[in-house]
């Protein structure tokens, strides 16, 4: 059989970079950039190279998988068998306990259109807002304050501005290792101008990105706030505020003003652990830079304080006008290949598709239009989200959960408590692409997905560009895209009267692109057509418009309701001291992703790292009198343990260890560091503060 060569995206970060995939015998076989992709220009990082070896690595799952009961061996069996059961089950619960005993955990690498029918099946007829993503995880706190300063979520940068930008400010973000082809367009810029271009990092560990940055501001955790007030104070001090912009197009000023005159350089610098001078440099760069364009990630969301951070962020671009302009603006960078489009269509507990909200009684009352349904169908209480759901499991409020395309047993905080709801539930269903994976090992129910390049759809990168994903091989065994799996389930629960019967990936997209007319996510004159010829197109993009926007606010109008951004006071606490307690931070390495149900099946990928460690300063390893390798075990608060070798590093400060959360108890018999992360939420946001956790830590034999 010939081969042939396809454009899609790739299913791993949020860059959305463009692929042209080699596909013979009905198989993928190679995987290269796309020159001709206007967002990604042909770049590309090492887990996209080995995209064939995931897709067909072992544990692929092709039929549906089910148990009598929960001490019985699962068995494969046919689609009717399992959804049948799995809507009879999820029926009786409904009828029993009501629509909120049910919740739905779905994923940010599922297609908008996989979204948009939970999302409808859910909030539309089952009546219930327990529907939430694991971008949750991710970058609640950076929707949230979006939502608050600008009038809407969305970020109003483009890549394009990556190459006009004069000063590149990277908050709790490493982008080298976890958005690596913006990262070396970025570098690429600055190499272009040296003398011109700063770069400047914002983040308690040595990353590969620190070590790249010409500012590298190692604060102590916790402490953002301060840091980007004083940084805020210093542009007022030395006049680098443009005082017009903020007359003009914002509120709240002199709040905020008041807030950094509090932080002082020289207070700062001792909150933070930052010398002075490095504090000012990184101040007057971003200040004196004709465009500067900050990009912010984990390190700013995953926190109590996540919103507060992000506004402080964003506070820097509106003191100084550096929005809705080439180079310029506060950039949120998403883990997830459609964590954007997840946004879009609804796909967190508060939200309904177009950016609508589910407290809004206007928004409930034109959604009740577009499902033609009775408004009051649709549930005015946002739902639970990802961390509350499975406490909520565990206590016996809820009483099902039906998980797709993620694996909460390994990438949840407090891991005991995400078994001992799941162990709870009278039904869990577990839809994925693999098994076995953590979580699956706890399911009732298994359901083969198909992944990328067996499926088509769309999704939606962090420069707002809506990308279509053709279907290029056939699913192995049963599998079947999700958004039939959720279709046919609906249709099973009763929903048959024209409300789920799509025939194609492409009618639910023309239905979902119908919710956007007249939102500010509007992307009505897109269709499945313009995408493939066009490569992606960034909205809004409502009919007749000739082009998709680049940059939004670029009249400096602002979403909302005068117009006007909004300033926002950020609070802080000052972290309490806990003696005999280290920090751990978690986060990513280079050539691994999320749980590694995908990446782990490949041996190439596992080279640089191939298991998980703790990375510990020289004085605290002297302190404990560790050597490298030793064993060292990690105790959280809620009792959880895990054991890792050590590694020594002054990449970490004193005071504070390192650990990659990749790995689960599947893979790696010491345990998964998630085990002894911190549930506690942003009280707005409800995203956990992975980054921050006050743990103990022993050496073991």
């Amino acid at each position: 059989m010939p081969g042939q060569t396809a454009t899609t995206i790739c299913p791993y970060c949020g860059v959305g970079c463009g692929l042209r995939v080699d596909v013979a015998g009905g198989r993928v076989v190679r995987v290269r950039g796309d020159d001709a992709h206007p967002g990604t220009q042909g770049k590309l990082c090492r887990k996209a190279v080995y995209l064939p070896h995931a897709v067909y690595g072992e544990g692929r799952l092709e039929y549906p998988l089910m148990r009598e009961t929960r001490d019985a061996v699962r068995r494969e069996t046919t689609w009717d068998d399992a959804l049948g059961r799995a809507a009879a089950q999820l029926q009786l619960i409904i009828d029993e306990h009501g629509p909120d005993s049910v919740a739905f955990y779905v994923s940010g690498q599922l297609l908008t259109e996989d979204y948009y029918v939970v999302n409808k099946l859910a909030k539309g007829f089952l009546g219930t807002n327990n529907l939430d993503s694991n971008s949750r995880l991710c970058m609640a706190s950076a929707v949230v304050a979006y939502q608050l300063a600008l009038g809407q979520d969305g970020p109003p940068c483009a890549y394009a501005d990556i190459d006009e930008a004069d000063c590149f400010l990277f908050v709790g973000s490493n982008a080298a290792d976890c958005h690596p082809v913006l990262f070396q367009r970025a570098l690429a810029r600055k190499a272009a101008r040296p003398n011109d271009v700063s770069v400047i990092v914002v983040d308690p560990r040595r990353t590969p990105t620190a070590r790249a940055a010409d500012i590298h501001l190692q604060l102590q955790p916790g402490t953002d706030v301060p840091l980007l007030l004083c940084m805020l104070n210093i542009l007022i001090c030395e006049q680098l505020v443009d005082r017009e912009f903020i007359d003009t197009h914002t509120n709240g000023w002199q709040t905020v003003a008041e807030a950094a005159a509090e932080w002082p350089v020289e207070r700062a610098a001792r909150v933070t652990g930052v010398p002075a001078e490095l504090i000012l440099r990184a101040a007057r760069a971003f200040g004196q830079a004709p465009a500067s364009l900050s990009f912010w990630a984990m390190g700013v969301n995953q926190a109590t304080d996540g919103v507060d951070r992000s506004l402080a962020l964003i506070n820097l671009h509106l003191a100084t006008g550096q929005i809705g302009r080439p180079g310029a603006g506060p950039f949120s960078l998403t883990g997830q290949p459609n964590a954007m489009g997840g946004r879009e269509v609804g796909g967190l507990a508060a939200l309904l598709p177009g950016y609508r909200m589910v407290n809004d009684a206007q928004h409930r009352q034109e959604m009740a239009d577009l499902w033609d349904i009775p408004v009051d169908r649709l549930n005015p209480k946002p739902g639970l989200t990802g961390v509350e759901m499975f406490e909520a499991l565990a206590d016996g409020r809820l009483k099902a959960i039906w998980i797709a395309g993620t694996n909460p047993a390994a990438s949840m905080p407090s891991l005991e408590t995400v078994r001992r709801g799941l162990e709870r539930a009278e039904l869990v269903v577990v839809q994925d692409a693999y098994f076995p994976t953590e979580t699956a090992l706890l399911a009732d129910i298994v359901l083969p997905a198909a992944q990328w390049a067996e499926k088509e759809g769309t999704t939606t990168s962090s420069e707002r560009r809506v990308s279509y994903m053709p279907r290029l091989v056939a699913p192995p065994g049963l599998a079947r895209p999700d958004w039939l799996i959720f279709a046919e389930l609906a249709q099973l629960l009763g929903y048959t009267a024209g409300d789920f019967d799509f025939g194609t990936a492409e009618d639910v997209f023309d239905e979902f692109r119908r919710c956007t007319a007249g939102t500010s996510v509007d992307i009505t004159g897109l269709s499945y057509a313009r995408l493939r010829n066009e490569g992606g197109v960034q909205w809004p993009c409502p009919v007749g418009a000739a082009s998709g926007v680049a940059r939004l606010y670029t009249d400096h109008h602002f979403s909302t309701p005068d117009g006007r951004a909004r300033f926002h006071r950020p609070t802080w606490r000052e972290p309490v001291a806990a003696e005999g307690r280290w920090v751990l931070n978690t986060g990513r390495e280079r050539d691994q992703w999320h749980t590694m149900t995908r990446t782990g099946r490949v041996p190439q990928l596992l080279k640089s790292c191939p298991e998980p460690y703790i990375g510990i300063h020289p004085d605290d390893a002297q302190l404990l009198q560790l050597s490298e390798g030793d064993s060292l075990e990690v105790l959280g608060d809620a009792r959880g343990r895990a054991r890792f070798n050590t590694r020594i590093t002054a990449d970490v400060l004193p005071g504070t260890v390192y650990v990659p959360f990749h790995w689960g108890t599947l893979r790696y018999s010491g345990g998964s560091v998630n085990e002894s992360t911190t549930s506690e939420l942003d009280p707005r946001s409800k995203q956990p503060a992975l980054k921050l956790t006050r743990v103990h830590i022993r050496r073991v034999a």
